[in-house]
């Protein structure tokens, strides 16, 4: 074979764009059934009577944004420029000095090329700045830590937390894990962008957006946030827990 099981679970995977774990088990057991010891290959790629484990699952999800997929996607057509994020990034600061929300803390959870991270240390040098991504290429490239946040969440919380066109990826299960441990990060607001399935028929650029996705209602994600958010609209969501005041019509709901 021309790869190792391993790599062909991963590309396997990366064909049906992580959104059937069916499809992935069937691949998997027809891989295993083609070499003479798949019992011993089940129990070394981790597998039980459920699917894979979640360690398998984080290495192909952080092999699979490698150096191709930033050329793809962050090249001649970027999906978000520098530019365009420096203007999000001062609206967002401000936004939180408009609720007097101090920001003295930063973190970046998919952090890719580091825009955000870099627009803070240009602008708000005094920025606690963190910055991590699941990506191999995108750790060792840009300087971040490497973090899956369905699996962490940092001892300490931030006064602001970004989380950037990062939800589409991970399978339901892991993203509301994901959004879990963004509420246990998040001391004051998040600023949250992920493409819903209407947004991704509607919205995006379809040659300059990655459609290798899973297609979640905005339902699906407003349910699980409101428990530990409020929607302030624009992307923005304010910790229940945080002392900041919203007037009325700043909250999308009651």
């Amino acid at each position: 074979m021309p790869h190792s099981l391993r790599e062909q679970l991963c590309l396997a995977r990366r064909k049906v764009g992580y959104q059937n774990l069916i499809v992935e088990k069937l691949v998997f057991h027809r891989l295993t059934l083609c070499a003479p010891w798949h019992r011993a290959a089940r129990l070394r790629f981790g597998f039980d009577g459920n699917g894979m484990q979640t360690t398998c699952y984080t290495r192909c999800m952080a092999n699979s944004f490698d150096a191709s997929y930033y050329k793809r996607f962050y090249s001649s057509t970027p999906v978000h420029s520098r530019k365009k994020v420096a203007l999000l990034a001062d609206a967002v600061h401000n936004m939180c000095a408009w609720w007097d929300v101090p920001v003295r803390s930063v973190l970046d959870v998919g952090a890719g090329l580091g825009y955000w991270r870099d627009w803070y240390a240009t602008n708000h040098p005094k920025v606690r700045r963190m910055s991590v991504d699941i990506s191999e290429h995108a750790c060792e490239k840009y300087d971040h830590e490497q973090r899956d946040i369905a699996k962490w969440a940092p001892e300490r919380k931030f006064d602001l937390v970004v989380c950037h066109g990062v939800l589409q990826y991970p399978t339901a299960k892991d993203a509301d894990a994901a959004i879990k441990n963004l509420a246990k990060a998040t001391r004051n607001v998040l600023y949250l962008e992920v493409p819903t399935a209407s947004d991704l028929r509607n919205v995006v650029d379809k040659k300059a957006t990655d459609l290798n996705v899973h297609a979640r209602s905005g339902d699906w994600y407003r349910k699980r946030l409101e428990k530990y958010f409020v929607q302030a609209g624009a992307g923005l969501w304010v910790a229940r827990s945080s002392d900041a005041l919203l007037y009325e019509l700043e909250r999308t709901k009651k």
